[in-house]
């Protein structure tokens, strides 16, 4: 009679031992999450895109280069302008006036305000309606952020750009992030066009939809926010000896192709994009002993790699 009893005792037993490792094997703590290098070691090439060398502009100092990345699906009026002004080489010789610390630096016409003296505009606009937001549309593509922001009620990217929307107004814009290209105006809204162009270099998310946005810089940033602060208000020169000339802008597809910066940028509508937001919202780089689980439209780096043979 015992023999009999044993068998189920065991089998019972075995079942209870396997339960018990099934049970371990679904508890067993998750795979480690990525850094960012990591998640762009693993990147294939779909994941990136070249930059659009018709919406690119050089901006040539003689301390070296910088890339600008137009944003036609936000701004297409003062992009067309932009680059109407760049191949009429209205911005040749002129120079960035104003490095207000820890905000803008910006760039344009000393005599800007003198009608007899100022720069002809050529066949460009000198001023055009803004364009602060646009609709969403169907066909805007927007990458959300899962974390609440404080000027928007949603924030991501859209294309190469940090964005926000709104979905009850059903409109989107460009957020003013660090190397945001905006362009400069008065106080009348539809004042600007172009002539004038500032480039973000500390906080600025305030000026979201109070000023068309139209652009940003790719490369070369260190070279414009380690100007020279301004020491008149708002940061602006006080005498033209304090000036950064600007040798040239050139729009990238005029450039011959032995010229060009050539560059790729992370596209922001794939899996390898959200990953990368979630390794910088929850950092587990060994230096990081509290992730923050949480982060800002404006501190995802939106990544760009140099292809190829390249002007540097």
């Amino acid at each position: 009679m015992k023999r009999y009893w044993d068998a189920p005792v065991w089998i019972a037993l075995g079942m209870l031992a396997c339960v018990g490792i099934a049970g371990h094997a679904q508890t067993a703590p998750a795979a480690r999450a990525q850094t960012m290098a990591e998640v762009l070691a693993a990147s294939r090439p779909s994941d990136w895109h070249v930059l659009d060398p018709a919406y690119t502009l050089y901006l040539e100092l003689a301390s070296g280069r910088v890339v600008i990345e137009l944003a036609p699906a936000f701004a297409p009026n003062h992009v067309a302008n932009i680059e109407v002004l760049t191949r009429e080489k209205y911005f040749d010789g002129l120079a960035f006036l104003r490095s207000q610390d820890n905000y803008v630096v910006q760039w344009g016409d000393p005599n800007g305000d003198d009608e007899k003296k100022r720069r002809s505009v050529g066949t460009a606009a000198r001023t055009l309606k803004a364009e602060f937001s646009i609709p969403t549309g169907d066909k805007l593509k927007f990458t959300a952020l899962p974390d609440r922001d404080g000027y928007a009620p949603q924030t991501g990217f859209s294309g190469d750009f940090p964005a926000a929307r709104d979905p009850k107004s059903a409109t989107a814009w460009l957020t003013h992030c660090y190397g945001t290209v905006g362009v400069g105006r008065d106080n009348d809204a539809d004042s600007g066009g172009g002539t004038e162009l500032y480039v973000v270099i500390g906080g600025a998310r305030w000026l979201d939809r109070n000023i068309t946005v139209a652009g940003r810089v790719v490369k070369g940033m260190e070279l414009l926010s380690t100007l020279p602060r301004g020491t008149g208000a708002l940061g602006f020169y006080e005498n033209a000896e304090q000036d950064v000339p600007i040798e040239s802008i050139r729009v990238a597809a005029d450039v011959p192709v032995a010229e060009r910066t050539n560059l790729e940028v992370l596209r922001t509508d794939t899996p390898t994009f959200m990953a990368l937001i979630e390794s910088r919202r929850n950092r587990h780089d060994d230096w990081y002993k509290v992730p923050a689980g949480y982060i800002d439209v404006c501190s995802v780096p939106i990544p760009v790699r140099t292809v190829g043979a390249t002007k540097p």
